[in-house]
Protein backbone atom coordinates (compact mmCIF):
# COMPACT_ATOMS: atom_id res chain seq x y z
CA UNK A 1 0.00 0.00 0.00
CA UNK A 2 2.73 2.49 0.93
CA UNK A 3 5.59 3.66 -1.27
CA UNK A 4 8.61 5.90 -0.65
CA UNK A 5 11.86 7.01 -2.22
CA UNK A 6 14.72 5.09 -0.63
CA UNK A 7 18.19 6.37 0.25
CA UNK A 8 19.53 4.37 -2.71
CA UNK A 9 17.36 6.25 -5.26
CA UNK A 10 14.98 3.29 -5.72
CA UNK A 11 11.28 3.22 -4.92
CA UNK A 12 10.45 0.98 -1.96
CA UNK A 13 6.94 -0.29 -1.29
CA UNK A 14 5.06 -2.65 1.02
CA UNK A 15 2.75 -5.45 -0.07
CA UNK A 16 0.12 -5.82 2.65
CA UNK A 17 -1.45 -9.02 1.31
CA UNK A 18 1.82 -10.74 0.39
CA UNK A 19 3.68 -9.86 3.60
CA UNK A 20 6.72 -8.44 1.89
CA UNK A 21 8.66 -5.31 1.03
CA UNK A 22 9.49 -4.50 -2.56
CA UNK A 23 12.03 -2.35 -4.37
CA UNK A 24 11.95 -0.90 -7.91
CA UNK A 25 15.31 0.40 -9.12
CA UNK A 26 15.80 3.18 -11.67
CA UNK A 27 16.00 0.62 -14.50
CA UNK A 28 12.61 -0.82 -13.50
CA UNK A 29 13.92 -4.07 -11.97
CA UNK A 30 11.79 -5.29 -9.08
CA UNK A 31 13.14 -7.10 -6.00
CA UNK A 32 10.93 -8.47 -3.23
CA UNK A 33 11.86 -9.29 0.35
CA UNK A 34 9.57 -11.66 2.24
CA UNK A 35 8.98 -10.77 5.88
CA UNK A 36 9.75 -13.46 8.46
CA UNK A 37 6.10 -13.12 9.54
CA UNK A 38 4.16 -13.13 6.26
CA UNK A 39 0.94 -12.35 8.20
CA UNK A 40 2.32 -9.05 9.61
CA UNK A 41 0.43 -6.99 6.97
CA UNK A 42 2.92 -4.21 6.21
CA UNK A 43 0.96 -1.03 5.62
CA UNK A 44 3.16 2.08 5.26
CA UNK A 45 6.86 2.72 4.61
CA UNK A 46 9.27 5.62 5.03
CA UNK A 47 13.01 6.22 4.73
CA UNK A 48 14.52 6.69 8.18
CA UNK A 49 17.35 9.00 9.18
CA UNK A 50 19.54 5.91 9.73
CA UNK A 51 19.50 5.09 5.98
CA UNK A 52 17.14 2.12 6.37
CA UNK A 53 13.48 1.81 5.39
CA UNK A 54 10.92 1.62 8.20
CA UNK A 55 7.49 0.08 7.76
CA UNK A 56 4.43 -0.63 9.85
CA UNK A 57 3.51 -4.24 10.60
CA UNK A 58 -0.17 -3.60 11.23
CA UNK A 59 -1.27 -7.13 12.17
CA UNK A 60 1.79 -7.73 14.35
CA UNK A 61 1.52 -4.40 16.22
CA UNK A 62 5.14 -3.40 15.63
CA UNK A 63 7.50 -1.69 13.21
CA UNK A 64 9.81 -3.39 10.78
CA UNK A 65 13.10 -2.07 9.44
CA UNK A 66 14.87 -3.17 6.26
CA UNK A 67 18.30 -2.10 5.10
CA UNK A 68 18.99 -1.45 1.42
CA UNK A 69 20.76 -4.84 1.49
CA UNK A 70 17.52 -6.57 2.52
CA UNK A 71 18.30 -7.24 6.19
CA UNK A 72 15.05 -7.11 8.18
CA UNK A 73 14.55 -6.59 11.90
CA UNK A 74 11.60 -5.68 14.11
CA UNK A 75 10.92 -3.02 16.74
CA UNK A 76 8.19 -3.18 19.36
CA UNK A 77 5.95 -0.19 19.89
CA UNK A 78 5.78 1.52 23.28
CA UNK A 79 2.93 0.43 25.58
CA UNK A 80 -0.27 2.38 25.04
CA UNK A 81 -1.50 4.67 27.81
CA UNK A 82 -3.82 2.91 30.27
CA UNK A 83 -6.87 4.89 29.10
CA UNK A 84 -6.45 3.38 25.60
CA UNK A 85 -5.76 -0.20 26.75
CA UNK A 86 -8.75 -2.54 26.71
CA UNK A 87 -7.58 -6.04 25.81
CA UNK A 88 -8.09 -9.13 27.97
CA UNK A 89 -4.83 -8.42 29.76
CA UNK A 90 -5.37 -4.64 29.80
CA UNK A 91 -2.98 -4.12 26.88
CA UNK A 92 -4.14 -3.26 23.37
CA UNK A 93 -1.94 -3.73 20.36
CA UNK A 94 -1.13 -0.41 18.73
CA UNK A 95 -2.13 -1.40 15.18
CA UNK A 96 0.31 0.97 13.46
CA UNK A 97 -0.86 2.59 10.26
CA UNK A 98 1.00 5.72 9.10
CA UNK A 99 4.53 6.77 9.95
CA UNK A 100 6.94 9.61 9.31
CA UNK A 101 10.28 10.93 10.47
CA UNK A 102 9.87 13.77 12.95
CA UNK A 103 12.09 16.83 13.32
CA UNK A 104 13.65 15.07 16.32
CA UNK A 105 14.87 12.23 14.05
CA UNK A 106 12.50 9.70 15.65
CA UNK A 107 10.10 7.50 13.71
CA UNK A 108 6.59 8.71 14.62
CA UNK A 109 3.73 6.26 14.16
CA UNK A 110 -0.03 6.87 14.04
CA UNK A 111 -1.85 4.06 15.83
CA UNK A 112 -5.38 2.89 15.15
CA UNK A 113 -5.99 3.11 18.91
CA UNK A 114 -5.94 6.90 18.61
CA UNK A 115 -2.42 7.51 19.85
CA UNK A 116 1.03 8.34 18.52
CA UNK A 117 4.18 6.37 19.25
CA UNK A 118 7.81 7.38 18.85
CA UNK A 119 10.65 4.94 18.15
CA UNK A 120 14.35 5.81 18.01
CA UNK A 121 15.84 4.74 14.67
CA UNK A 122 18.58 2.17 14.43
CA UNK A 123 18.98 -1.61 14.36
CA UNK A 124 17.04 -3.71 16.85
CA UNK A 125 18.93 -4.40 20.06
Amino acid sequence: MGITLGPDGALWFVEIGAGQVGRIDTAGAISEFALPDREARPHAIVTGPDGALWFTEWAAGRLGRITIDGVIDHHPLPRLPDDLAHGPDGVREGEPHGLTVGPDGAIWVALEAGALASVSPGPAA
